[in-house]
């Protein structure tokens, strides 16, 4: 059975192996940086088992090679090498002879991660099945990158070894940005439970008047963009917004409905993922790898969409969360 596990096993292993290239190449701080990286993927579940045990110097050490991440970001000695000009061309001229082939194997990975998950249920062998139910979405997804992977290699007609050199160079290319999903992915957990719902919920209460509909799913709606825009990612924002003013104010008091309320404020949260560097899979690292002049083009260029779904959503919940 393929175990989340197992996919976070398989990321340790790569980052080890591009930290490995950059030692080689005498890139030390990089070398570093994706080597801590590697570790929680790699021992994650040993150093659980540390804590439950009693044990906590794993964890602790983990926690100056969080430290120990910071610095190096901060440092700035996380700059890709620059190619040089043959290389370059290569690169172009292989693109221009592949041609639209090369979008088969990235369009391999939603395609086949849709495909995964859909069917979970009946990928069994006899009574076992093949993916972890628990873990489905993401199990599935790893399993669609190396069948893409594999696609790849084959499209190009490139070895193991220079796909993955190549997907060092990607890493590299990105920096600390790769890392800045997985931080803001867990701060929403962080935040709801150091009570910062309860405190938005006090301040909400004081400012706006708590019996008006309106006034609280317009602060619900504008909270989802401004936590986003904060935190880069609408699920952190989320159980933050839901704990203050979604569930003691709209559900509770004003019996909004709860799915509804759920979904429709997620896809308002999202008009704040187009607005924010802190969404920095979606606004900066396209900057970086397409190699704009300006950073926040992206951001720039999407302002007038993130504005226009904005007022369709709240438009949306108005109309529907409370029928």
């Amino acid at each position: 059975m393929l175990k989340i596990e197992q996919v976070y096993w398989l990321l340790g292993a790569f980052l080890l192996f591009s930290a490995a290239l950059n030692l080689r190449e005498r890139r030390l701080a990089m070398a570093g940086f994706w080597a801590i990286l590697a570790c929680p993927f790699l021992f994650g579940e040993a150093i659980l088992a540390a804590l439950a045990a009693g044990t906590r110097w794993p964890a602790q050490a983990m926690g100056v090679g969080v430290l120990a991440l910071g610095v190096m970001a901060a440092h700035g000695g996380l700059r890709a090498h620059a190619d040089n000009a043959e290389a370059i061309a290569a690169r172009r001229a292989a693109a221009s002879r592949l041609g639209n082939r090369l979008f088969g194997p990235a369009l391999a990975i939603p395609i086949v991660t849709l495909a995964l998950v859909l069917g979970a249920s009946h990928l069994r062998w006899q009574e076992t099945p093949l993916i972890d139910a628990q873990h489905s979405t993401l199990a599935a997804l790893g399993l669609a990158c190396v069948i893409a992977f594999a696609a790849a290699l084959r499209v190009t007609r490139a070895p193991v070894v220079s796909g993955l050199g190549e997907g060092r160079r990607l890493l590299d290319a990105l920096g600390w940005a790769a890392l800045l999903p997985m931080l803001l992915a867990t701060l929403g957990s962080v935040f709801a439970a150091t009570g910062v719902g309860d405190a938005i919920a006090a301040i909400v209460s004081a400012v706006i008047p708590t019996d008006s509909r309106l006034a609280c799913l317009t602060a619900f709606a504008l909270g989802m963009v401004l936590f986003t825009v904060i935190m880069g990612n609408a699920f952190a924002a989320f159980p933050v917004l839901m704990a203050g003013i979604g569930l003691p104010l709209l559900v509770l008091r004003h019996g909004a409905h709860p799915a509804v309320l759920g979904s429709i404020g997620m896809l308002t949260g999202y008009c704040g993922t187009l607005l924010t560097p802190m969404a920095a899979n979606f606004n900066i690292v396209p900057a970086v790898l397409l190699e704009l002049p300006d950073q926040y083009g992206v951001i720039r260029a999407q302002l007038p969409t993130a504005l226009v779904l904005l007022g369709v959503n709240f438009l949306l919940l108005w109309l529907l969360v409370f029928q």
